[in-house]
């Protein structure tokens, strides 16, 4: 494994689980942001699957509190279509507000509660598997045997674990769906994940303009139970 000793989290943890503080990232771009302290580990990864002639790039990195509040509301409101398992768009008008949260939940984590936020998860795909005009979806079958990326999704079983990095979705659990363009840098991840406070996440969202807030609030924590804690956490 890349070597991860001496690798912590400074500054308010908090404010940096909820995605309210961008004091923990390195940015890549101008967009485009990681944690600083993921930035070697994530390097030497693509460095060792460059020398196996895959390109690999972040489709997604940190995401703000207000990015994913965006998101979120933009699926709650029908602005954009919430997807199920089989990818095809739910008839949200005939769903309870708390199955709609249900439903949304399968792909799109709640704001304050995206590991998106953290900076040390990220979407990854290789995009020199992909034809010049291609538009990534970030949907299972394009990682699956006969999908485009299915040769970066094999190097990735192989070597994420020993750059650091696991995958918290790989496989559905009853909560979040299987995500395997979706890498974690367990030693930074770890931390956060015995961090993570209902309480302070609940006060985000009081304070927020999110859709559905009485019912996500007063289904906290069976939401936490079935989508927060409920990933895979071996490496």
């Amino acid at each position: 494994m890349t070597n991860v000793t001496n690798v912590a989290i400074s500054g308010d943890i908090q404010s940096q689980l909820l995605g309210q503080t961008t004091e923990h990232l390195h940015y890549l771009t101008d967009t485009l942001a990681i944690h600083k302290e993921m930035l070697n580990a994530y390097q030497a990864l693509s460095d060792a699957a460059k020398r196996d002639g895959l390109s690999i790039k972040i489709a997604s990195g940190y995401r703000s509190f207000e990015r994913q509040l965006h998101i979120w509301n933009n699926k709650f409101l029908a602005k954009t279509p919430i997807l199920d398992k089989h990818n095809k768009a739910v008839d949200t008008a005939k769903l309870t507000p708390y199955q709609i949260v249900q439903a949304i939940m399968l792909y799109s984590a709640l704001p304050g509660a995206s590991r998106h936020h953290w900076g040390c998860d990220i979407d990854v795909y290789a995009d020199n598997l992909l034809d010049n005009n291609y538009q990534l979806k970030l949907e299972p079958w394009e990682y699956q045997e006969q999908g485009p990326l299915a040769p970066l999704s094999s190097w990735l079983q192989v070597n994420a674990n020993s750059h650091g990095f696991y995958f918290p979705y790989d496989s559905y659990r009853g909560g979040v769906a299987a995500e395997p363009w979706h890498i974690s840098f367990m030693p930074l991840a770890k931390q956060y994940q015995q961090h993570i406070s209902l309480t302070q996440l609940c006060a985000s969202l009081e304070d927020s303009n999110i859709a559905g807030k009485e019912v996500i609030i007063d289904n906290i924590e069976d939401i936490a139970n079935k989508y927060i804690f409920n990933v895979n956490t071996v490496i």
